[in-house]
């Protein structure tokens, strides 16, 4: 099961579970995608992966299956891996 990341790693936007708009890697590296078309290029910074769309987690399944709370955030934004 997904962790469901709540936050872009990039720019720490709020990526909500039950939304779409956040790509993740293999490892489940989260971004938005803003940053993933902007600045990554479609390329995990972290692993050199590809850049997938995370699918959203349906509502009425978020009580018994909730979203991650832990936030990853880098601070001095992100630059595609080399």
């Amino acid at each position: 099961m997904l962790q469901m990341r709540p936050n872009c790693e990039c720019c720490n936007k709020d990526l909500p579970a039950e939304t779409k708009g956040a790509f993740v890697c293999s490892f489940e590296c989260t971004f938005c995608e803003e940053c993933v078309s902007s600045v990554l290029g479609g390329v995990c910074p972290n692993c050199g992966g590809g850049l997938v769309p995370r699918p959203p987690r349906a509502v009425a399944l978020l009580a018994k299956y909730p979203a991650s709370t832990q936030r990853v955030h880098k601070p001095g934004g992100c630059a595609k891996a080399a």
